[in-house]
Formats: C-alpha cells, sequence, structure tokens
C-alpha cells in the first residue's frame, strides 16, 4: 500500500446510535461530537459519525451521517422505534464503514427510561458498546446489573456510565482507578444531588424551609415537581451505583433513605402546586434541626454514605462540624469524599459541577473517546 492509502486504512470508523438524541443531554452531546470531530480524526485517528437517532417514538438510522441539524425534525417522519433493529443497523452501518469486518458500533443511552437499560445485554452480546448516563441500569435490578460484566468481557465490548454520578466529575473513573490499583476504599460520602446541595447551602437557621425550596424551584434547580429531588430517590440511585461499583450486592431497596417529604405530602393525590403550597405547614421540624445543629456549631446537610466495611449504604440528613468539606460548599455543587487505605487521614475529594447538560453530556463524551481509544 501506498502511504496514503495506509493512512486512510489508520483511521478507525465508529459509528454512534444516540437514543433520546432530542432531549436536553442528547442534543448537547451531539453538539460536542460535531465541534471536535475533526480534532479527534487528528489526534485519535477516529472518524465519529453519528449515524442513527432516536425520540421516544421514532428512529433515524442514515450509515454514512445523519444531518445533526435537521435530525429532530427528521425524526418526525422517522420510522416507529424498535430497539433491537436500531442497535442492529447500527452495528451493520459501523462493520461497511470497516470494510464489512465488524466495526466500532457504540450506542448511547441519554434516556431515564427503564426499559432501555432491558437491552444492554442482547447488545453487548451483539458487539456493541454502551455509554449511558441513565442511572436506571446501575442501580437497577441487581441480576441484570451482574450479567452485564461476564458478557462484557467475552466480547470485549465496554459498558461505559461515568455520567451516572456527579455528571462530568471524575467519580466513578478515581474510584476505579483506586480500586484497580489495590486501594481499600472503606467509606465513600458524597452530597450527590445539585438540587439538595443548594437547598442545604442556603438554608440557614431563621430562614423557612418552604421558601429554600420555593427559591430554589424559581431558579430552576428543581423538577417541576420538586418531590422528586426531595424524596432523595435521585441520591439513592447514585450511592446504589458507588456501591455496587464497590463489590456490594446491594438493591435500592435496601438503603436506608431519609425522604425531605411531609408523609401528608407525599401522596399521588398531592399535586406539587398543593406541595409547594401546604409546605409551609412543616417548617417547624426541620427549623429545629438546623437551629439545634447551629447551636453545637454544625451545619445540615443531606448525604449518601457507602460504608464499606460494613456492607451498608445509606442516604440521610447528617450533622457536619463546621469545619468539615460539606460545610464549605457554596452554590449547587457536588463533593465526593473517598476515604481509603492510601487516603485515610486526609481524604480524597472531589468537587464541582454535578448538573446541567453541558457537563454531563461531556462526561458522556468523555466515555465516548475512552471506548474508542480500548477498542480492539
Amino acid at each position: 500500500l501506498n502511504p496514503v492509502a495506509m493512512a486512510s486504512h489508520a483511521v478507525l470508523p465508529v459509528a454512534v446510535g444516540v437514543i433520546g438524541s432530542t432531549g436536553l443531554i442528547g442534543s448537547t452531546l451531539i453538539r460536542q461530537i460535531q465541534a471536535q470531530a475533526q480534532a479527534l480524526k487528528d489526534t485519535l485517528r477516529a472518524k465519529i459519525t453519528i449515524v442513527g437517532v432516536t425520540n421516544s417514538k421514532k428512529m433515524l438510522v442514515e450509515p454514512n451521517g445523519i444531518n445533526t441539524n435537521t435530525y429532530t425534525q427528521q425524526l418526525q417522519q422517522g420510522q416507529p422505534l424498535d430497539l433491537v433493529s436500531f442497535g442492529h443497523l447500527v452495528q451493520a452501518a459501523a462493520n461497511e464503514a470497516n470494510d464489512n469486518k465488524q466495526g466500532c458500533a457504540v450506542l448511547v443511552d441519554c434516556t431515564a427510561s427503564d426499559s432501555v437499560p432491558d437491552m444492554y445485554l442482547q447488545w453487548v452480546k451483539a458487539g456493541m458498546h454502551i455509554v449511558s448516563p441513565n442511572k436506571k441500569f446501575g442501580a437497577g435490578p441487581l441480576a441484570r446489573y451482574t450479567a452485564l460484566k461476564p458478557a462484557s468481557q467475552e466480547t470485549g465490548r465496554h459498558f461505559m456510565y461515568e455520567a451516572t454520578v456527579g455528571a462530568g466529575l471524575p467519580v466513578m473513573s478515581t474510584l476505579r482507578s483506586l480500586l484497580e490499583t489495590g486501594d481499600k476504599v472503606a467509606r465513600i460520602e458524597g452530597i450527590l444531588s445539585g438540587t439538595l446541595s443548594y437547598i442545604f447551602n442556603t438554608y440557614k437557621p431563621g430562614m423557612t424551609f418552604s421558601s429554600v425550596v420555593a427559591d430554589a424551584k424559581a431558579k430552576g434547580y428543581t423538577e417541576p415537581d420538586p418531590r422528586e429531588d426531595l424524596s432523595g430517590m435521585d441520591v439513592a440511585r447514585k450511592v446504589v451505583i458507588l456501591a455496587r461499583e464497590c463489590g456490594l450486592q446491594v438493591e435500592l431497596g435496601d438503603l436506608r433513605v431519609d425522604s425531605l417529604v411531609p408523609k401528608e405530602l407525599d401522596g399521588a393525590d398531592v399535586s406539587a402546586d398543593q406541595y409547594m403550597a401546604r409546605l409551609h405547614e412543616f417548617d417547624g421540624e426541620m427549623g429545629a434541626r438546623a437551629s439545634e445543629a447551629a447551636a453545637a456549631g454544625e451545619v445540615i446537610r443531606y448525604v449518601g454514605c457507602v460504608d464499606v466495611a460494613a456492607g451498608k449504604a445509606s442516604v440521610t440528613l447528617t450533622r457536619y462540624p463546621a469545619a468539615h468539606p460539606f460545610a464549605q460548599l457554596a452554590g449547587s455543587d457536588n463533593m465526593i469524599v473517598f476515604t481509603t487505605q492510601r487516603y485515610a487521614t486526609n481524604p480524597l475529594i472531589v468537587r464541582g459541577p454535578g448538573a446541567g447538560a453541558d457537563v454531563t453530556a461531556a462526561g458522556v463524551f468523555s466515555d465516548l473517546i475512552q471506548i474508542i481509544r480500548c477498542h480492539g
């Protein structure tokens, strides 16, 4: 082969299918890939082509690459969504670009769906890599979770999920690096919700809890129904993912989770508006906890904890001394504290924004780049 032909052969074609491509994270990821594609072709010798996209009802596959400017409109006229068929079509596009040998196909699950993760095992067995910021797999049924690793080892196909905990922060990669280099993790504690970080960083004695929640909602920090944040279930899913990474065989239902939603306002018969209107009735209890903590020179924080030694995981409202790193947080930052054999007296801390489309999509994109580096 002449040098020109050899150079063109050396570029790895990468076919990417984005499930949930019209949502905030999916659409941001597609923009980031487009902006960086040429640079990655130069540095990684990889040609990334987005060959498939879906919304919740339709799918569109174009082996030569979808039009990233018009795909949202084109999806309206797409095929009905069939995840089995979508996977096959993305893999076929990867193979076609790779001289009809098995190519590098990557499926990215940007949904929060319970059903898409049911496909992961099948996709990995069929030779596809998976990248997912969707917490429903890592915190879903343990049997489904444990079946994936052996299949991944057998096929040499990767499942990457950095963005499930801490969005774009290097939380999962840091934990994996600690474990793989033989460190013993004793405990992981984290402020893992941007919403609850903001609420408790803002809430001080003398303020009412309901007014701080209303302020967080008005500023767009909470879900449209703040109970989704205040129930603690989003934090609990992240804790399960961390716990399982440490080897704990836990199900979501095993965790102690302190919900911050009063039982009287928890029912499906109470609307989000009714919840907001009545929350002030319950300000007294939280006010007493905040005052009691302040009198002892402490703060209250909503923290997910994996106690590896005890084999337990929990999500609780806990008091910390004013000198603790959790007490120094501001805004809506996340903070994850790793106490290990090597980082015993002075724990390893990861801190930064744990939410937002740009940083979450960048976490997903980083996983995609890792896969390209490792693809064999």
